[in-house]
């Protein structure tokens, strides 16, 4: 064992970067890992070997030391791994369990607990629908939900004033106990504490030693102007309160906008269709409406404007969420055409139908102008 290459072992050249060395390793010993490879000396051997080679060229101060002396060692004796015999497979664990983390037992060791540890409370969210007028204005709603509050009893300590945690007994405070099955040892979250380190022998009767209580709550949300639908607003502490005084998470609210009959959004501005007479759309006109708040605009029709013609009034839509302003108001103009008219309205019309080449049968059939074109 004494003379192998540990470069050759982990199948990486002398001048192999450190991250490069540590990949390898990792590589390797998950494949020869004995839990993958259970009752399998060969490989419980070759695992011991890599992990002696990387115990070596991962130190920069021994890597050095094998460049210059090889396989002989500083004192010419080869390497001396353990103050003993042959490493154990714990001790190995031991050594390198810090590069899997919680693969090994060594790489599970947590500090010890002297008390409870404040925890942030968890973020919550809500659905809340609104009008489109809501949307354009700006409004506030009530909403109403669960979550958890500080337990007023113990002011968020779990136990009464005056009383103190204890450190559990059977993991001394780690949280964690090590589990052995062979050679092969791990970690798991101590039962007696449920991994906290520690235990509260006289809870609090409020909250059960919970340090939180639930609570149904009434809560007065202000919508600003310009909401989109989709939009969430992040209501700050609103949402769970911490655990052992951590910090309270957010309350999201995401925001569905009903459809309006009349008006529909396009980024920041408002949209509606308006029905004009057809003198109105050939000689121009000034016509009122009202905005969707209620407030009312005088809007120009241009002589010889043409049906779906966009009308622009500046200034006159949305709140900007974002940054300063307000979109516009678009205007599409629409032709309302009669279903019943005068006698001489009729008349008139149908004269001036046969003035510019298109007139209409009695019984609604294609004739004059169109006729031409259609057969």
């Amino acid at each position: 064992m004494a003379q192998q290459d540990f470069y050759a072992t982990l199948g990486v050249s002398s001048s192999a970067s450190q991250d490069e060395i540590k990949t390898a390793y990792r590589k390797l010993a998950m494949k020869y890992h004995p839990d993958r490879n259970p009752d399998n000396k060969e490989a419980e051997e070759k695992f011991k070997e890599i992990t002696q080679a990387y115990e070596i060229l991962s130190d920069p101060k021994k890597r050095t030391q094998y460049d210059q002396f090889g396989a002989a060692g500083p004192g010419g004796a080869g390497w001396d791994f353990t103050a003993g015999a042959g490493p154990t497979m714990e001790d190995i664990f031991e050594n390198v369990g810090g590069i899997f983390g919680d693969l090994f037992a060594g790489g599970a060791r947590r500090r010890k607990k002297t008390g409870p540890t404040p925890k942030r409370g968890h973020d919550l969210a809500k659905d809340i629908t609104i009008t489109l007028e809501d949307a354009f204005k700006g409004t506030t709603k009530e909403i109403t939900y669960y979550h958890f509050v500080s337990c007023p009893d113990c002011k968020g300590k779990g136990m009464p004033a005056g009383t103190s945690t204890t450190t559990c007994p059977d993991c001394k405070g780690t949280g964690q106990v090590i589990m052995r099955h062979g050679f092969f040892s791990f970690p798991q979250v101590c039962s007696s504490c449920s991994g906290e380190g520690f235990t509260i022998p006289t809870p609090c009767s409020g909250c059960n030693g919970q340090s939180r209580i639930q609570k149904y709550d009434t809560l007065s949300v202000n919508i600003p102007k310009g909401i989109y639908d989709g939009a969430d607003l992040r209501l700050t502490g609103r949402g769970d309160a911490g655990i052992f005084g951590g910090n309270a998470g957010d309350l999201y609210l995401k925001i569905n906008v009903k459809p309006h009959d009349t008006f529909y959004r396009e980024d920041d501005d408002i949209v509606c269709t308006v029905k004009c007479t057809y003198p109105q759309l050939v000689f121009g006109a000034q016509i009122e409406i009202k905005n969707i708040d209620g407030s009312k605009q005088t809007i120009k029709i241009p002589s010889g404007t043409p049906v779906g013609k966009q009308i622009k009034v500046a200034g006159k839509g949305f709140h900007k969420i974002r940054g300063k302003g307000r979109g516009n108001l678009i205007i599409i103009t629409s032709c309302d055409i009669p279903k019943k008219l005068s006698a001489k309205a009729e008349k008139d019309l149908r004269s001036y139908s046969e003035e510019i080449g298109t007139n209409i049968s009695e019984n609604g059939g294609v004739a004059g102008f169109f006729k031409k074109f259609l057969g």
